[in-house]
C-alpha cells in the first residue's frame, strides 16, 4: 500500500483525490494547500510518505519550490506534478527539480492511478501535451544551436547520418553521441534511432548508456531538459 501526500490549494479537488486513491489500496497520509504545509506534515510523519501529488500554483510556497525542498529534505520520496500548467517555464524547472511526473488535472483518474504505478516502478511520467512541449523546447534549441555551427563543422557529420541536427552538451562525447542525442531530443525511440542510423538497436542502447554514464543523468526525460539548456 502507498502512502500518498496530497498538496494543492483546491480542497474539492484534495477530497476527490482522497477518495479514488483510497479506494485503489492507497492510504493519504495528509492533505496540504501549500509547500509550507506540506513540508510540516512530512516533517511529522518521520517520510512516512511514498508520493506526493503535488500541483504548481498555490500560495505561500508554491509546486516548484515545493520540489526542491522535497528531493533536498526527502530524496526518497517521488513527485507527481498533477496541475493545469504546461507552460514551457513550469514544465522544465518541474522536471529540472526533480519531478518523477508531469500531469495535467483532465487526465482521469485511470492515468493518474497509472503514473502512480509507473513512477513507484521507477518510470518517469509525461502526460502527451508536456511531451510534445518538451520536444519542441528542444527542437528550437538545437536549430538556434546548427544555425551557430561553421560548414566545416557540418562537414564533419557522419556520412551514414540523414539529419541536419547537432547536439553540444558535452565535450567528452563523440560525434555520434551527440547524434544520438538530438534524435532522442526528437523523440524518437531507441528502434527509430536505429533505423535512421544504420546500426542496430542494440548498438543504440550501448550508446545511450555512455551518454548517461558521461552526463550523469540517467532518465531520458530528463537528459532531454538538460539538452535544451
Amino acid at each position: 500500500m502507498y502512502k500518498v501526500l496530497l498538496v494543492d490549494d483546491e480542497n474539492l479537488l484534495l477530497d476527490s483525490l482522497e477518495i479514488i486513491l483510497s479506494l485503489n489500496n492507497m492510504e493519504v497520509i495528509g492533505k496540504a494547500n501549500d509547500g509550507n504545509a506540506a513540508i510540516k506534515i512530512l516533517d511529522s510523519e518521520n517520510e512516512a510518505c511514498d508520493i506526493a501529488l503535488v500541483d504548481l500554483n498555490m500560495k505561500g510556497m508554491g509546486g516548484i519550490e515545493l520540489i526542491k525542498v522535497m528531493k533536498e529534505k526527502y530524496p526518497k520520496i517521488k513527485i507527481l506534478v498533477l496541475t493545469t500548467f504546461y507552460d514551457d517555464r513550469n514544465i522544465t524547472e518541474a522536471i529540472a527539480g526533480g519531478a518523477d511526473g508531469y500531469l495535467l488535472k483532465d487526465s482521469g483518474k485511470d492515468v493518474i492511478l497509472g503514473a502512480v504505478e509507473q513512477i513507484m516502478g521507477g518510470i518517469t511520467v509525461l502526460d502527451q501535451k508536456v511531451m510534445l512541449r518538451l520536444t519542441a523546447l528542444m527542437n528550437n534549441n538545437l536549430n538556434h544551436n546548427l544555425s551557430n555551427v561553421s560548414n566545416d563543422n557540418l562537414s564533419n557529420l557522419s556520412d551514414d547520418s540523414t539529419h541536419n541536427t547537432s547536439c553540444d552538451f558535452s565535450d567528452d562525447m563523440t560525434q555520434r553521441e551527440k547524434e544520438i542525442c538530438s534524435l532522442m531530443a526528437e523523440g524518437l525511440t531507441n528502434r527509430q534511432i536505429a533505423d535512421r542510423l544504420y546500426i542496430s538497436e542494440g548498438t543504440v542502447k550501448n550508446y545511450i548508456s555512455n551518454i548517461y554514464d558521461k552526463t550523469g543523468i540517467h532518465d531520458r526525460v530528463k537528459l532531454i531538459v538538460e539538452l535544451k539548456k
